[in-house]
Protein backbone atom coordinates (compact mmCIF):
# COMPACT_ATOMS: atom_id res chain seq x y z
CA UNK A 1 0.00 0.00 0.00
CA UNK A 2 1.37 3.38 -1.00
CA UNK A 3 1.76 5.59 2.10
CA UNK A 4 1.63 8.71 -0.08
CA UNK A 5 -1.98 7.94 -1.07
CA UNK A 6 -3.03 7.03 2.48
CA UNK A 7 -6.37 8.88 2.79
CA UNK A 8 -6.61 8.94 6.57
CA UNK A 9 -5.74 12.06 8.55
CA UNK A 10 -5.30 11.68 12.31
CA UNK A 11 -4.66 15.03 13.95
CA UNK A 12 -6.20 17.78 16.07
CA UNK A 13 -9.14 19.21 14.16
CA UNK A 14 -8.11 17.61 10.86
CA UNK A 15 -11.00 17.26 8.43
CA UNK A 16 -11.67 13.52 8.00
CA UNK A 17 -11.87 12.26 4.41
CA UNK A 18 -15.47 11.13 5.05
CA UNK A 19 -17.62 13.11 7.51
CA UNK A 20 -20.39 10.73 8.58
CA UNK A 21 -23.06 10.62 11.26
CA UNK A 22 -23.15 14.41 11.78
CA UNK A 23 -25.37 15.71 8.98
CA UNK A 24 -28.39 16.43 11.18
CA UNK A 25 -26.33 18.83 13.33
CA UNK A 26 -24.92 20.57 10.26
CA UNK A 27 -28.35 20.89 8.65
CA UNK A 28 -29.82 22.45 11.80
CA UNK A 29 -26.89 24.85 12.11
CA UNK A 30 -27.36 25.92 8.50
CA UNK A 31 -31.05 26.64 9.09
CA UNK A 32 -30.26 28.62 12.23
CA UNK A 33 -27.65 30.75 10.45
CA UNK A 34 -30.09 31.53 7.64
CA UNK A 35 -32.81 32.47 10.12
CA UNK A 36 -30.47 34.78 12.04
CA UNK A 37 -29.32 36.40 8.79
CA UNK A 38 -32.97 37.01 7.84
CA UNK A 39 -33.59 38.76 11.17
CA UNK A 40 -35.48 35.89 12.80
CA UNK A 41 -34.70 34.53 16.24
CA UNK A 42 -33.31 31.05 16.84
CA UNK A 43 -31.31 29.27 19.49
CA UNK A 44 -27.57 29.06 18.99
CA UNK A 45 -25.91 25.61 18.88
CA UNK A 46 -23.30 24.76 21.51
CA UNK A 47 -21.94 21.33 20.57
CA UNK A 48 -21.14 19.05 23.50
CA UNK A 49 -19.01 15.92 23.63
CA UNK A 50 -15.90 14.17 24.88
CA UNK A 51 -12.54 14.78 23.29
CA UNK A 52 -11.87 13.02 19.97
CA UNK A 53 -15.51 13.05 18.81
CA UNK A 54 -14.96 15.74 16.17
CA UNK A 55 -16.35 18.92 17.75
CA UNK A 56 -13.68 21.13 16.20
CA UNK A 57 -14.20 19.56 12.78
CA UNK A 58 -17.91 20.37 12.98
CA UNK A 59 -17.22 23.96 14.00
CA UNK A 60 -14.94 24.35 10.98
CA UNK A 61 -17.64 22.91 8.75
CA UNK A 62 -20.25 25.27 10.24
CA UNK A 63 -17.90 28.19 9.55
CA UNK A 64 -17.67 27.06 5.92
CA UNK A 65 -21.48 26.84 5.70
CA UNK A 66 -21.83 30.34 7.17
CA UNK A 67 -19.28 31.72 4.70
CA UNK A 68 -21.19 30.11 1.82
CA UNK A 69 -24.30 31.96 3.03
CA UNK A 70 -22.39 35.24 2.78
CA UNK A 71 -21.88 35.75 6.53
CA UNK A 72 -18.88 37.34 8.20
CA UNK A 73 -17.25 34.68 10.39
CA UNK A 74 -14.40 34.19 12.84
CA UNK A 75 -13.37 31.14 14.84
CA UNK A 76 -11.25 31.09 18.01
CA UNK A 77 -10.32 28.60 20.72
CA UNK A 78 -10.67 29.43 24.40
CA UNK A 79 -7.67 28.51 26.52
CA UNK A 80 -6.99 28.07 30.20
CA UNK A 81 -6.25 31.38 31.93
CA UNK A 82 -6.96 33.46 28.79
CA UNK A 83 -9.21 36.44 29.68
CA UNK A 84 -12.35 36.67 27.55
CA UNK A 85 -11.36 40.12 26.25
CA UNK A 86 -8.14 38.71 24.84
CA UNK A 87 -10.12 35.83 23.34
CA UNK A 88 -12.86 37.89 21.69
CA UNK A 89 -11.12 41.02 20.41
CA UNK A 90 -9.30 39.36 17.44
CA UNK A 91 -12.44 37.67 16.00
CA UNK A 92 -14.63 40.74 16.63
CA UNK A 93 -12.02 42.92 14.94
CA UNK A 94 -11.88 40.55 11.96
CA UNK A 95 -15.66 40.54 11.52
CA UNK A 96 -16.06 44.31 11.95
CA UNK A 97 -13.27 45.06 9.49
CA UNK A 98 -14.98 42.71 7.04
CA UNK A 99 -18.28 44.53 7.54
CA UNK A 100 -16.53 47.89 7.22
CA UNK A 101 -15.38 46.94 3.72
CA UNK A 102 -19.02 46.53 2.67
CA UNK A 103 -20.61 49.76 1.40
CA UNK A 104 -24.04 48.83 2.72
CA UNK A 105 -22.73 48.84 6.30
CA UNK A 106 -22.26 52.59 6.15
CA UNK A 107 -21.23 54.20 9.44
CA UNK A 108 -22.57 51.30 11.50
CA UNK A 109 -19.43 49.22 10.96
CA UNK A 110 -17.04 52.08 11.73
CA UNK A 111 -19.07 52.80 14.87
CA UNK A 112 -18.71 49.13 15.80
CA UNK A 113 -14.94 49.46 15.44
CA UNK A 114 -14.98 52.53 17.66
CA UNK A 115 -16.99 50.64 20.29
CA UNK A 116 -14.50 47.77 20.05
CA UNK A 117 -11.69 50.29 20.52
CA UNK A 118 -13.36 51.38 23.78
CA UNK A 119 -13.55 47.71 24.82
CA UNK A 120 -9.87 47.29 23.93
CA UNK A 121 -8.70 50.35 25.86
CA UNK A 122 -6.03 49.56 28.42
CA UNK A 123 -5.56 45.99 27.18
CA UNK A 124 -2.72 44.63 25.06
CA UNK A 125 -3.88 41.82 22.82
CA UNK A 126 -1.54 39.89 20.55
CA UNK A 127 -1.66 37.01 18.11
CA UNK A 128 1.70 35.29 18.24
CA UNK A 129 4.25 38.10 18.35
CA UNK A 130 2.00 40.64 16.63
CA UNK A 131 0.05 43.05 18.81
CA UNK A 132 -3.56 43.74 17.83
CA UNK A 133 -4.42 47.41 17.33
CA UNK A 134 -7.30 49.48 15.98
CA UNK A 135 -6.74 52.82 14.23
CA UNK A 136 -10.08 54.16 15.41
CA UNK A 137 -10.92 56.57 18.21
CA UNK A 138 -12.90 55.05 21.11
CA UNK A 139 -16.66 55.56 21.21
CA UNK A 140 -17.07 57.45 24.45
CA UNK A 141 -19.80 56.10 26.69
CA UNK A 142 -19.90 52.66 25.03
CA UNK A 143 -18.08 49.55 26.23
CA UNK A 144 -15.91 51.64 28.55
CA UNK A 145 -17.58 51.15 31.94
CA UNK A 146 -15.08 48.51 33.06
CA UNK A 147 -17.95 46.12 33.77
CA UNK A 148 -17.49 43.07 31.55
CA UNK A 149 -21.15 42.14 31.21
CA UNK A 150 -22.30 45.67 30.34
CA UNK A 151 -19.38 46.38 28.00
CA UNK A 152 -19.73 43.08 26.13
CA UNK A 153 -23.41 43.85 25.51
CA UNK A 154 -22.41 47.19 23.96
CA UNK A 155 -19.92 45.47 21.67
CA UNK A 156 -22.35 42.76 20.54
CA UNK A 157 -25.14 45.27 19.92
CA UNK A 158 -22.81 47.47 17.85
CA UNK A 159 -21.70 44.36 15.93
CA UNK A 160 -25.30 43.34 15.32
CA UNK A 161 -26.27 46.79 14.10
CA UNK A 162 -23.35 46.78 11.66
CA UNK A 163 -24.28 43.31 10.37
CA UNK A 164 -27.91 44.33 9.96
CA UNK A 165 -26.91 47.47 8.04
CA UNK A 166 -24.76 45.31 5.74
CA UNK A 167 -27.67 42.88 5.25
CA UNK A 168 -25.64 39.94 6.46
CA UNK A 169 -24.90 38.14 9.73
CA UNK A 170 -21.93 37.85 12.05
CA UNK A 171 -21.04 34.31 13.15
CA UNK A 172 -18.73 34.04 16.16
CA UNK A 173 -17.41 30.51 16.70
CA UNK A 174 -15.70 29.58 19.97
CA UNK A 175 -14.16 26.17 20.66
CA UNK A 176 -13.33 24.83 24.16
CA UNK A 177 -15.96 27.00 25.88
CA UNK A 178 -15.52 25.08 29.15
CA UNK A 179 -12.37 27.12 29.81
CA UNK A 180 -14.34 30.34 30.36
CA UNK A 181 -14.89 31.31 33.99
CA UNK A 182 -18.46 31.45 35.29
CA UNK A 183 -18.38 35.26 35.23
CA UNK A 184 -17.06 35.33 31.66
CA UNK A 185 -19.57 32.76 30.47
CA UNK A 186 -22.33 34.73 32.18
CA UNK A 187 -21.27 37.93 30.41
CA UNK A 188 -21.21 36.15 27.07
CA UNK A 189 -24.69 34.72 27.66
CA UNK A 190 -26.02 38.18 28.59
CA UNK A 191 -24.64 39.60 25.34
CA UNK A 192 -26.26 36.79 23.32
CA UNK A 193 -29.52 37.41 25.20
CA UNK A 194 -29.48 41.10 24.31
CA UNK A 195 -28.90 40.56 20.59
CA UNK A 196 -31.63 37.90 20.62
CA UNK A 197 -34.08 40.35 22.20
CA UNK A 198 -33.28 42.92 19.49
CA UNK A 199 -33.26 40.25 16.75
CA UNK A 200 -29.86 41.40 15.59
CA UNK A 201 -28.08 39.13 13.08
CA UNK A 202 -25.33 37.80 15.33
CA UNK A 203 -24.97 34.17 16.31
CA UNK A 204 -22.63 32.44 18.72
CA UNK A 205 -21.71 28.88 17.74
CA UNK A 206 -19.59 26.97 20.22
CA UNK A 207 -18.36 23.64 21.49
CA UNK A 208 -17.16 22.24 24.77
CA UNK A 209 -16.85 19.26 27.05
CA UNK A 210 -19.90 17.56 28.59
CA UNK A 211 -20.01 19.93 31.57
CA UNK A 212 -20.89 22.87 29.27
CA UNK A 213 -24.72 22.72 29.63
CA UNK A 214 -24.38 22.72 33.41
CA UNK A 215 -21.83 25.53 33.28
CA UNK A 216 -24.15 27.73 31.22
CA UNK A 217 -27.08 26.97 33.50
CA UNK A 218 -25.09 28.00 36.56
CA UNK A 219 -23.83 31.15 34.82
CA UNK A 220 -27.34 32.24 33.75
CA UNK A 221 -30.51 30.32 34.52
CA UNK A 222 -32.17 31.35 31.23
CA UNK A 223 -29.39 29.90 29.05
CA UNK A 224 -31.53 26.91 28.00
CA UNK A 225 -33.81 29.37 26.17
CA UNK A 226 -30.89 30.77 24.17
CA UNK A 227 -28.98 27.64 23.22
CA UNK A 228 -29.40 24.08 22.05
CA UNK A 229 -26.78 21.51 23.04
CA UNK A 230 -26.30 18.90 20.29
CA UNK A 231 -24.66 15.85 21.83
CA UNK A 232 -21.74 14.46 19.86
CA UNK A 233 -20.72 10.90 20.65
CA UNK A 234 -18.96 7.92 19.12
CA UNK A 235 -20.08 6.69 15.70
CA UNK A 236 -22.16 3.57 15.28
CA UNK A 237 -20.48 0.48 13.87
CA UNK A 238 -22.17 1.13 10.52
CA UNK A 239 -21.02 4.76 10.38
CA UNK A 240 -17.55 3.75 11.55
CA UNK A 241 -17.30 1.30 8.68
CA UNK A 242 -18.39 4.01 6.23
CA UNK A 243 -15.81 6.45 7.63
CA UNK A 244 -13.12 3.88 6.85
CA UNK A 245 -14.41 2.14 3.74
CA UNK A 246 -15.40 5.14 1.61
CA UNK A 247 -12.00 6.93 1.76
CA UNK A 248 -10.27 3.60 1.08
CA UNK A 249 -12.46 2.96 -1.97
CA UNK A 250 -11.81 6.48 -3.25
CA UNK A 251 -8.11 5.54 -3.15
CA UNK A 252 -8.78 2.22 -4.97
CA UNK A 253 -8.54 0.02 -1.86
CA UNK A 254 -10.83 -1.58 0.72
CA UNK A 255 -11.09 -3.14 4.19
CA UNK A 256 -12.54 -6.59 4.65
CA UNK A 257 -15.31 -7.18 7.20
CA UNK A 258 -13.05 -8.66 9.89
CA UNK A 259 -10.71 -5.69 9.68
CA UNK A 260 -13.57 -3.22 10.07
CA UNK A 261 -14.96 -5.14 13.05
CA UNK A 262 -11.58 -5.18 14.79
CA UNK A 263 -11.01 -1.46 14.28
CA UNK A 264 -14.44 -0.72 15.74
CA UNK A 265 -13.66 -2.97 18.73
CA UNK A 266 -10.39 -1.15 19.36
CA UNK A 267 -11.65 2.41 18.80
CA UNK A 268 -15.25 2.08 20.07
CA UNK A 269 -16.22 4.30 17.15
CA UNK A 270 -14.49 7.50 18.28
CA UNK A 271 -13.66 9.50 15.13
CA UNK A 272 -10.10 10.53 16.07
CA UNK A 273 -9.16 6.93 16.83
CA UNK A 274 -10.82 5.68 13.64
CA UNK A 275 -8.50 7.96 11.69
CA UNK A 276 -5.47 6.72 13.65
CA UNK A 277 -6.31 3.05 13.13
CA UNK A 278 -7.21 3.64 9.48
CA UNK A 279 -3.91 5.43 8.91
CA UNK A 280 -1.82 2.76 10.62
CA UNK A 281 -3.74 -0.13 9.02
CA UNK A 282 -3.20 1.30 5.55
CA UNK A 283 0.54 1.59 6.17
CA UNK A 284 0.73 -1.90 7.69
CA UNK A 285 -1.01 -3.64 4.78
CA UNK A 286 0.94 -5.12 1.88
CA UNK A 287 -2.06 -4.98 -0.46
CA UNK A 288 -5.81 -4.43 -0.62
CA UNK A 289 -8.09 -5.51 0.93
CA UNK A 290 -6.77 -4.59 4.36
CA UNK A 291 -7.36 -7.62 6.58
CA UNK A 292 -7.52 -8.57 10.25
CA UNK A 293 -3.79 -9.33 10.52
CA UNK A 294 -2.99 -5.91 9.09
CA UNK A 295 -5.20 -4.26 11.73
CA UNK A 296 -3.68 -6.33 14.54
CA UNK A 297 -0.23 -5.21 13.43
CA UNK A 298 -1.45 -1.63 13.10
CA UNK A 299 -2.94 -1.67 16.61
CA UNK A 300 0.52 -1.82 18.17
CA UNK A 301 1.67 1.17 16.12
CA UNK A 302 -1.56 3.11 16.80
CA UNK A 303 -1.37 2.61 20.57
CA UNK A 304 2.32 3.51 20.64
CA UNK A 305 1.66 6.68 18.67
CA UNK A 306 -1.29 7.70 20.86
CA UNK A 307 0.69 6.99 24.03
CA UNK A 308 3.57 9.17 22.82
CA UNK A 309 1.43 12.09 21.68
CA UNK A 310 -2.35 12.26 22.14
CA UNK A 311 -2.39 10.78 25.65
CA UNK A 312 1.09 11.79 26.82
CA UNK A 313 0.62 15.55 26.36
CA UNK A 314 -2.38 15.37 28.69
CA UNK A 315 -0.66 13.12 31.21
CA UNK A 316 2.38 15.40 31.42
CA UNK A 317 0.20 18.37 32.46
CA UNK A 318 -0.81 16.53 35.64
CA UNK A 319 0.78 16.77 39.05
CA UNK A 320 1.85 13.45 40.62
CA UNK A 321 -1.18 13.58 42.93
CA UNK A 322 -3.53 14.19 39.98
CA UNK A 323 -1.94 11.26 38.17
CA UNK A 324 -2.62 9.05 41.18
CA UNK A 325 -6.26 10.13 41.30
CA UNK A 326 -6.77 9.39 37.61
CA UNK A 327 -5.03 6.03 38.03
CA UNK A 328 -7.56 5.18 40.73
CA UNK A 329 -10.39 6.22 38.41
CA UNK A 330 -8.90 4.11 35.62
CA UNK A 331 -8.80 1.07 37.89
CA UNK A 332 -12.60 1.24 38.13
CA UNK A 333 -13.00 1.46 34.35
CA UNK A 334 -13.82 3.88 31.57
CA UNK A 335 -17.47 4.37 32.51
CA UNK A 336 -18.68 7.05 34.98
CA UNK A 337 -17.75 6.10 38.56
CA UNK A 338 -18.94 7.20 41.98
CA UNK A 339 -16.65 9.82 43.48
CA UNK A 340 -16.65 7.97 46.80
CA UNK A 341 -15.38 4.77 45.16
CA UNK A 342 -12.57 6.67 43.43
CA UNK A 343 -11.61 8.40 46.68
CA UNK A 344 -11.43 5.08 48.54
CA UNK A 345 -9.08 3.60 45.95
CA UNK A 346 -7.10 6.84 46.00
CA UNK A 347 -6.76 6.48 49.75
CA UNK A 348 -8.64 9.53 50.99
CA UNK A 349 -12.08 10.75 52.01
CA UNK A 350 -14.21 12.06 49.15
CA UNK A 351 -14.56 15.51 50.69
CA UNK A 352 -10.78 15.77 51.11
CA UNK A 353 -10.12 15.27 47.40
CA UNK A 354 -12.85 17.66 46.23
CA UNK A 355 -10.32 20.46 45.42
CA UNK A 356 -8.16 17.97 43.51
CA UNK A 357 -11.20 16.75 41.59
CA UNK A 358 -12.25 20.33 40.83
CA UNK A 359 -8.78 21.08 39.49
CA UNK A 360 -8.94 18.09 37.14
CA UNK A 361 -12.34 19.25 35.89
CA UNK A 362 -10.92 22.74 35.29
CA UNK A 363 -8.07 21.17 33.29
CA UNK A 364 -10.62 19.35 31.15
CA UNK A 365 -9.42 15.88 32.18
CA UNK A 366 -12.61 14.69 33.88
CA UNK A 367 -16.23 15.79 34.19
CA UNK A 368 -19.23 15.00 36.34
CA UNK A 369 -22.01 13.41 34.25
CA UNK A 370 -24.28 13.31 37.31
CA UNK A 371 -24.05 14.44 40.92
CA UNK A 372 -21.62 12.21 42.78
CA UNK A 373 -20.08 10.74 39.63
CA UNK A 374 -16.92 11.39 37.67
CA UNK A 375 -15.62 10.21 34.28
CA UNK A 376 -12.77 10.80 31.86
CA UNK A 377 -13.26 13.42 29.14
CA UNK A 378 -10.76 11.56 26.93
CA UNK A 379 -11.97 8.19 25.58
CA UNK A 380 -9.65 5.24 26.22
CA UNK A 381 -7.65 7.29 28.73
CA UNK A 382 -8.32 4.66 31.39
CA UNK A 383 -6.41 2.11 29.31
CA UNK A 384 -3.54 4.56 28.82
CA UNK A 385 -3.33 5.25 32.57
CA UNK A 386 -2.93 1.54 33.25
CA UNK A 387 -0.12 1.36 30.70
CA UNK A 388 1.56 4.52 32.01
CA UNK A 389 1.17 3.57 35.70
CA UNK A 390 0.92 -0.25 35.94
CA UNK A 391 0.66 -0.26 39.74
CA UNK A 392 -2.17 1.37 41.68
CA UNK A 393 -0.83 3.01 44.83
CA UNK A 394 -2.62 2.04 48.03
CA UNK A 395 -2.38 5.46 49.68
CA UNK A 396 -2.80 8.98 48.34
CA UNK A 397 0.31 11.07 47.90
CA UNK A 398 0.56 13.92 50.35
CA UNK A 399 0.68 17.45 48.99
CA UNK A 400 1.18 18.07 45.28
Amino acid sequence: MNPVTNPFAPGAGNQPPELVGRQAILDKAGITIQRIKAGRSDRSPLIVGLRSVGKTVLLMEIERIATDFGCQTAMVEAQEDMPIKQLLIPPLRKILLGLNSMKAAGDAASRGLRVLKSFLSGLKVSVGEMEISLDYPPEKGSADSGLLDMDLIDVFVALGEAARAAKTAAVIIIDELQYLSEAELGALIMAVHKISQHQLPVILVGAGLPQLPGDTGRAKSYSERLFIFPQLGALSETDSATALQEPARAASAAFNADALAEIFRQTKGYPYFLQEWGFQSWNAAAKSPINLKDVQKATKAAIANLDESFFRVRFDRLTPREQDYLRALAELGGEPQRTGDVARLFGAQSENVAPLRAGLIAKGMIYSPRHGEVAFTVPLFDEFMKRAMPALKSKARKGK
